[in-house]
């Protein structure tokens, strides 16, 4: 009997602890794979919906001051709060420099790029839901509109690649490398996407993300020279992932100089 009973207890513990195995990998599951991506929804979608609205009621003659504080401070409000789920990314461009120096797989990129323009028409529907018809209208819905001639397409094409380099490469050694993280990343990130709109807004609205440019130019139905916001991010983000690849990183991510 004693026996029985004892086999029996143990059969009970091995079942238990089978339980706990199952449950923790279904949570391990959703907070790998569905967590990070509902994150990057919601992130996209706040950020984009602040900044179409900062464009769209921009009508006091306060120039690009409005917008670059707008979408800075929305950018590094949204990095310091959902960050640590799943990265802080809410811009293709990023999640593919982020990816280039190894910190995405491919099924993670692909998922997160989804997820962005998902937020992207989210944020951009919410803000035509509330803005004024005329002045939705005046600005397009916030799409980007600043290229107008085909003059503008080199120009403008180069800006964003050197405005999304700036970006991915605070993005790249501040928040992933590292030998240089840095706490303060979410405010340095939120900076530089200020200082490129300050700097390079009217030269091509300084997108410097896909998802920012995508989500209004469903909304708005406006594609005018819509994939110079595809094109001059991506070979931003390239850029920084080769250079973060061979020089820069740390061991654990370069390649070079080992």
């Amino acid at each position: 009997t004693s026996c029985t009973e004892q086999l029996s207890l143990k059969m009970t513990d091995h079942i238990k602890c089978m339980l706990m195995a199952s449950q923790c990998h279904r949570q391990n599951v959703f907070e790998r794979d569905i967590q990070p991506c509902l994150a990057e929804v919601l992130g996209s979608a706040l950020f984009i919906f602040v900044g179409c609205l900062s464009v769209i009621e921009n009508t006091e003659g306060t120039g690009r001051l409005q917008p670059a504080l707008a979408h800075g401070l929305a950018l590094g409000i949204v990095i310091a709060i959902l960050g640590e789920i799943s990265g802080g990314h809410f811009n293709p461009a990023v999640s593919m420099s982020v990816f280039l120096i190894g910190g995405l797989n491919v099924f993670q990129l692909v998922a997160y790029i989804l997820a962005q323009l998902c937020g992207g028409m989210i944020g951009a529907g919410l803000a035509k839901v509330i803005t004024p018809e005329e002045n939705y209208a005046n600005s397009t819905g916030a799409s980007f509109s600043t290229v107008k001639q085909d003059a503008q397409i080199g120009p403008a094409t180069l800006a964003e690649m050197v405005m999304t380099f700036f970006l991915t490469i605070v993005v790249c050694m501040g928040a992933v490398n590292r030998h240089t993280r840095s706490l303060l990343a979410p405010l340095c990130i939120g900076l530089t996407v200020t200082a490129d709109i300050l700097a390079g807004g009217a030269i091509s609205g300084a997108c410097m993300n896909p998802a920012r440019a995508f989500g209004p130019a469903v909304v708005a139905n406006y594609w005018s020279y819509h994939w110079i916001y595809w094109v001059g991010p991506m070979l931003g983000a390239m850029l920084t992932g080769s250079i973060v690849r061979l020089v820069l990183g740390d061991r654990r991510i370069r390649v070079l100089f080992k």
